[in-house]
């Protein structure tokens, strides 16, 4: 693996906006050079998915975008995906689980919810690639701050470009771009998921704390950022 930190250009220290945006936009070039059209971006419709895909669009306007949508996604999210695809011109496959769940679910199991809803569709739509490229970022949790720019699991390369952006350098990306934003950020939703998995939250948490509120998974993870998704 050769996608690290002393093949950018920029210097690591350079922590102003400007050089984040640059670095970010350095380190999808190298995986697009290095993986061609065996890289694509994951967007769930989020406020740092679209960052990511923002950026992304700048190094190859045609990369391919998977999402993996669920029947619990709000319907915001799903007009919000149709509209971004519209303005965007995404080229974009979208997965989704063929199994039926319990409505109930999400509270009595959400490990097994997530499996079913969100890992095992991630498994298909990364099956036939070498990298991702997702929106993940350090400071939005607690399970999230020991991961690295570029990372491997089972074969499969994982690339976090904005990995160092803090929740207002998204907001300020977005604003300067000119991005729409998911009409959930507007009634004071941080992080954004399944619409009984996500709760409002105050703002001196973290981001992530509204996600599984009130489970043991609180805060946590679904499960495509903790496990292998390629069958070695």
């Amino acid at each position: 693996m050769d996608l690290t930190l002393s093949k950018l250009k920029l210097k690591p220290t350079d922590n102003t906006i400007v050089g984040k945006i640059e670095r970010a936009k350095q380190i999808i070039l190298n995986a697009v050079k290095k993986y061609g059209d065996k890289v694509e971006v994951a967007c769930s419709f989020g406020k740092d998915s679209m960052v990511v895909v923002h950026l992304a669009l700048q190094i190859k306007p045609d990369i391919r975008i998977f999402t993996v949508m669920t029947p619990f996604k709000p319907k915001e999210t799903f007009d919000y995906k149709d509209e971004m695809i519209k303005k965007y011109n995404l080229n974009i496959v979208e997965f989704m689980s063929k199994e039926k769940v319990d409505p109930n679910l999400p509270k009595t199991d959400p490990d097994e919810c997530c499996r079913i809803l969100k890992v095992e569709p991630t498994k298909e739509a990364v099956k036939n690639l070498k990298a991702w490229i997702c929106g993940l970022r350090n400071t939005e949790g607690r399970t999230r701050k020991d991961y690295m720019e570029i990372e491997e699991k089972g074969g499969l390369i994982k690339i976090n470009p904005i990995l160092n952006w803090t929740e207002l350098d998204i907001w300020r990306y977005m604003a300067i771009n000119s991005i729409p934003v998911h009409p959930f950020y507007a009634k004071g939703y941080r992080s954004l998921g399944c619409e009984p998995c996500t709760k409002l939250i105050s703002d001196d948490l973290l981001e992530r704390e509204g996600r599984w509120l009130g489970t043991s998974k609180c805060g946590g993870e679904c499960g495509i950022h903790t496990q292998s998704l390629k069958e070695n």
